[in-house]
């Protein structure tokens, strides 16, 4: 079976990267689509594959700011044609659901989210700080936006979403069904302490950027006096470390293999975004780490009240303070919070992931 992998953009990485080498782990051998790659800020084992990019992958300072070209790639996915394949897998946060297949290929998108500046443009540009000029320029054209995708959601066979906040997108944008199938997580990577014995602090693992909403724990922790380590780098650590009290200590990129010990001994794991999925916060479940959450998005499929964590019901400092204020991490029992994270293995994506590609393949 021959099979492509469309991926939006390849210069940082993130979670949407993480299901993308489990793919392509899944289907070795794979063709993998992408509007651009940066070989120098991607993982070395990145240039095994077999990466083929557009014509943007030479635009001027693509690689480090592919922002200000968004109008560029509805144009550009819509033109690439993918002759030759089976199967295609995109796997869309933004624009490459719409490439264009061959008759008898089957597509199949594994959509972490329906492009938000499109469907949530408001919410969009905010959280990105994106300036007035910019807003105005684009604006004009959200409508020929919308319709673009909707031209090219109909060119999908099936959609599998990573979470219930996604499926509902897309049943309300798409106005398609979707099946959920949740991101990999590699729980083997994470392990409760052998004893009782953890540290005092609490713990983010993040990029530091404005939709990530770390400001919001920065401010409550730097009021409360409690020890924050923030493990990240990203264009807002800065400002961060400006607002952020003496207790809040900035620990910039960690190790892969240092983060499992970080969530194993912290107190709790902090996660203030709204997020479709969120991989960070399993992680420290798989750890036996209880995770304190704002109730919405993704989330909402993986912390149990007072079972694998506790959620802050408004993105407000304030309601995080009340919550942390309270927050007791003797009452929750590291191998049931272990126990809930393995549904989130990424043993368990591939079978249902491949489940899916099976009956659309008619097998």
């Amino acid at each position: 079976m021959r099979v492509a992998i469309v991926h939006d953009w390849l210069n940082q990485i993130g979670g949407a990267e993480g299901v993308l080498e489990v793919l392509v782990e899944m289907f070795p051998g794979a063709t993998v689509y992408t509007s651009m790659y940066w070989p120098e800020a991607m993982p070395a084992a990145y240039s095994q594959w077999d990466i083929r990019t557009t014509w943007m992958d030479r635009l001027p300072g693509i690689h480090r700011h592919h922002q200000p070209y968004l109008l560029c790639y509805p144009m550009t996915f819509g033109r690439l044609e993918l002759e030759g394949f089976d199967l295609v897998i995109s796997n869309k946060s933004a624009f490459c659901m719409g490439v264009r297949t061959a008759p008898g290929t089957r597509h199949v998108c594994y959509c972490l989210t329906p492009t938000r500046f499109v469907w949530d443009f408001d919410a969009y540009v905010s959280r990105e700080r994106i300036g007035g000029l910019a807003r105005s320029l684009v604006w004009p054209l959200l409508g020929w936006f919308q319709r673009w995708e909707l031209a090219a959601a109909d060119r999908v066979d099936a959609f599998v979403a990573i979470s219930e906040a996604v499926r509902a997108r897309i049943q309300c944008y798409y106005e398609r069904e979707s099946e959920i199938v949740y991101p990999p997580v590699d729980t083997e990577r994470f392990a409760p302490l052998s004893d009782a014995s953890h540290g005092d602090y609490f713990l983010i693992v993040s990029r530091l950027v404005p939709y990530k909403r770390i400001d919001l724990a920065v401010q409550a922790f730097s009021e409360l006096g409690l020890p924050l380590w923030i493990a990240g780098s990203g264009r807002d650590r800065a400002s961060l470390e400006a607002m952020a009290g003496p207790n809040v200590r900035f620990l910039g990129r960690v190790p892969d293999e240092d983060v499992g010990r970080l969530m194993a001994r912290c107190r709790a794991f902090v996660f203030p975004g709204l997020e479709d999925f969120g991989i960070a916060p399993v992680q420290a479940m798989a750890a036996g780490r209880p995770v304190i959450a704002f109730a919405g998005g993704g989330a909402l499929d993986y912390v149990v009240e007072g079972v694998t964590g506790t959620f802050f019901h408004e993105q407000t400092a304030e309601a995080l303070t009340d919550v942390v204020s309270r927050f007791d991490g003797n009452r929750f029992e590291p191998p049931a919070i272990r126990a809930h994270a393995e549904q989130f293995d990424t043993q368990l994506f591939k079978s249902k992931l491949m489940a899916v590609v099976r009956r659309q393949m008619g097998e």
